[in-house]
């Protein structure tokens, strides 16, 4: 009985010793998790990180009205041509005169160079029935005579408004182009029978422009073509 007993002990000795080594790791990993956990919800930023700033909402844009119409520069005419603009601007809110003086001169250039042509279809888009009777009866002159124009637009040296008035609901605004062309007439033969192209010529033409203010349609029609 001694015996067994003394052999009893080491054994009895060995699990108290691992009893006491696994309570001690259970309190180290404790201390460890539990701490963990009491701090996992705290980000704590790395040294290459900016603390998240509270994201901020902006407020709401007020509610501004339509702006009203910048004023366009009608000012600096004759009376008359004044009173004119600031007619067919106040009946027409979309007019704008260096729109509309750029887009004259695109359809004073177009305009000479169909006729040049004899282009009577683009003619028809530029200009209202009586100035396309007119140029259509120029034309068919020419063709009966067997002529040809080579002629050129060089330059519009200066535009100019000449009159301007809002005659019920039909804008109508006149504008003195200044132009240098070289002009060349051949014959049926194709022999150069007036004019060069090595020397342009100063041409003075006023045209006038007419729209109902009321058209949803943008464009200007020439109704009237004159030396000036």
């Amino acid at each position: 009985m001694p015996i067994g007993t003394n052999r009893e002990l080491p054994v009895v000795f060995e699990i108290v010793i691992l009893a006491m080594i696994a309570a001690f790791l259970g309190l180290r990993l404790y201390s460890v998790l539990g701490r963990r956990a009491e701090h996992e919800e705290e980000i704590v930023p790395s040294a290459f990180e900016r603390p998240e700033e509270p994201k901020r909402i902006p407020p709401a844009a007020p509610l501004v009205p339509d702006a009203p119409r910048s004023e366009r520069p009608t000012t600096g005419f004759a009376p008359a041509i004044e009173q004119g603009l600031r007619e067919i601007a106040a009946a027409d809110r979309r007019f704008d005169l260096l729109g509309f003086l750029e887009g004259a001169r695109g359809a004073y250039q177009m305009a000479l160079e169909a006729y040049w042509r004899g282009d009577k279809e683009e003619l028809a888009q530029l200009c209202d029935s009586d100035v396309l009777e007119s140029f259509s009866a120029a034309i068919a002159a020419r063709e009966a005579e067997g002529h040809t124009l080579e002629n050129r637009l060089i330059r519009i040296e200066d535009t100019t408004v000449h009159s301007a008035i809002l005659d019920g609901q039909i804008a109508r605004i006149g504008l003195r182009f200044v132009a240098d062309i070289a002009a060349v007439t051949r014959d049926s033969e194709g022999h150069v029978i007036a004019g060069s192209l090595d020397d342009a010529v100063e041409s003075r033409d006023v045209w006038t422009f007419s729209r109902d203010v009321r058209s949803t349609v943008p464009a200007w029609l020439i109704d009237e073509t004159d030396e000036g």
